[in-house]
């Protein structure tokens, strides 16, 4: 068994000194060109969408131990204009935005001209996989495999992997109440065995429900089920609810969250310099808030790690065999 010293530093960079995960996520692509104008996305082009995120990182970044971003849009400027600060973690997804197939049977797959190695290059601290799953669908193999490959490269590369699948249903309607935890849960059971080294989950049960002692119990099943750390993502909700399914989140063993659009969203309809003033205040509040609400009550990442990858610890002339 490696030593695995990359995976442990890289997610070390991304976390704070106490183990938590507060990452500001930015890797949105179509979403992004939605937010930024809802009458006609299709009219956002390059430069609108990498000053956007400039700003945003510039302005957040401090606040977070991590910055989640793509390769198309996000890493290149964020790096070359100097937004993103040295101690923060960067992670970078490796797929291409949207899926193929049937919405009932989706596939994911890696951005095409894009790697691991090539984020390993740039200086990425971890990758991050977004896999449209469900563990029903015809394409579940396929997925699977996909995960699969990119896990090794991964593991070739000594960088760790942020694992975020996504769920939906198999007859196009919305995927909801016991059947959206089933799922979810599920997906984290198979998935987490097969690759990654983090769980990037979905909430596993209605974000419109109210019920916290549903949520307390899907959580609790979500973490059960999962072999890896795992921490929460956004999904596009206000920020008051999501601060609250954090906290449900992290009292059952969540180690965080990466955190979009509950934190940014309402910067993309300000124009400059309102953008800017907003994200500096209100933004940094609401990263901020979600940040205190990890530290007390998340779950430190690293035993969960080290219990289900057992690393070897290097001994002499280790470096000859990794």
């Amino acid at each position: 068994m490696p030593s695995l010293l990359g995976q442990r530093r890289g997610l070390a960079q991304c976390a704070t000194p106490s183990g938590r995960f507060v990452v500001l996520a930015l890797d949105h692509r179509q979403n992004l060109r939605r937010e930024l104008r809802p009458d006609d996305p299709d009219a956002v082009g390059y430069a609108e969408m990498a000053s956007f995120k400039v700003a945003v990182v510039e302005a957040l970044a401090p606040v977070a131990s991590g910055v989640l971003v793509d390769p198309e849009v996000g890493v290149g400027p964020a790096i070359a204009e100097g937004a993103l600060p040295g101690g923060t973690g960067l992670i970078v997804a490796i797929e291409a935005t949207g899926y193929e197939g049937p919405s009932t049977a989706r596939t994911s797959r890696v951005l095409a001209g894009w790697s691991v190695a090539a984020a390993r290059r740039i200086g990425a601290s971890a990758a991050k996989l977004l896999l449209y799953y469900n563990p029903d669908s015809p394409t579940a193999g396929s997925q699977e495999a996909l995960l699969t490959t990119v896990a090794q490269d991964c593991a070739r590369q000594g960088l760790p992997l942020f694992l975020e699948p996504l769920s939906y249903s198999l007859d196009g309607s919305p995927l909801a109440g016991e059947d959206r935890r089933r799922v979810v849960v599920a997906t984290a059971r198979r998935l987490t065995r097969i690759g990654g080294d983090v769980l990037k989950a979905e909430f596993p049960y209605d974000a419109g429900a109210d019920d916290e002692g549903r949520w307390t119990d899907a959580c609790a099943e979500l973490d059960e089920a999962s072999r890896l750390p795992w921490v929460l993502l956004s999904g596009g909700l206000d920020d008051a609810r999501f601060e609250a399914q954090v906290r449900v989140a992290c009292d059952a063993g969540a180690s965080g969250a990466l955190a979009g659009r509950s934190v940014w969203a309402d910067a993309a309809r300000l124009a400059e310099p309102e953008r800017s003033q907003w994200l500096a205040t209100a933004g940094r509040d609401r990263l901020g808030r979600l940040a205190a609400i990890i530290s007390e009550h998340g779950r430190d990442w690293l035993p969960r790690w080290l219990e289900a990858m057992t690393p070897d610890v290097p001994g002499e002339a280790w470096y000859a065999t990794e």
